[in-house]
């Protein structure tokens, strides 16, 4: 693969890289996976992994439009383990949808940021939402999370960084991921992998 090739140029990163090689998958119905998202957030895969599947099941098995997803009562999607917050924000994506005709076609005309600056207009759906949706559902192959959890404590490893200051870590971070473009989301997919290798993880637990 191509990115393996640029990203080695940082040596640090390079360490890490491993022999897998990651691609990149472009997924349908976009709306949809907006919801999904959200519905996942603060859950276990597993957990999440169930409640999608109750969502598919109100409308028997098949992928519902953002209509669809309106027309369904609050209580009823309640009921699939979805908190208050959850239905109003999947509710909120539905809305959003429909009145600025989101298509799948539409957002993958567009650029990373201005689709970041269009989404998170949506009150339930922030800046992180959007970068995993780019990187897992549009493919794109270039975007960088710096606000996640998993990503700042494999680059902590790795480039031996303080954290202490918030604001100064993600500037640090930001900067090292510029020699990454324009593979910055394999970059992240290797540090995740990193991250949770048993080794590390050890190495974390005992420092």
């Amino acid at each position: 693969m191509e990115y393996i090739a640029h990203l080695q140029k940082d040596k640090k990163l390079a360490k890490i890289l491993g022999s897998e090689v990651h691609e990149l998958t472009l997924h349908k119905n976009i709306p949809l996976r907006l919801m999904a998202s959200i519905m996942s957030q603060q859950l276990s895969t597993k957990v999440a992994q169930v409640i999608y599947r109750r969502f598919l099941e109100l409308y028997k098995g098949k992928e519902p439009k953002p209509q669809q997803v309106l027309d369904t009562p609050f209580e009823k999607l309640r009921g699939i383990g979805l908190s208050n917050a959850k239905v109003s924000y999947v509710q909120n994506v539905a809305r959003f949808c429909i009145e600025h005709k989101i298509t799948d076609k539409k957002l993958l005309a567009m650029p990373n940021e201005e689709i970041i600056e269009m989404l998170t207009r949506i009150k339930g759906v922030g800046r992180w939402t959007v970068e995993m949706l780019l990187m897992f559902t549009l493919g794109r192959e270039d975007v960088f999370a710096p606000d996640d959890l998993g990503i700042q404590q494999a680059m902590v490893k790795t480039y031996r960084l303080d954290n202490s200051n918030k604001k100064e870590f993600r500037e640090k971070m930001i900067k090292l991921s510029e020699k990454w473009k324009p593979y910055r989301t394999y970059a992240c997919l290797h540090l995740w992998k990193y991250k949770d290798t048993p080794k590390v993880n050890k190495e974390t637990r005992t420092a």
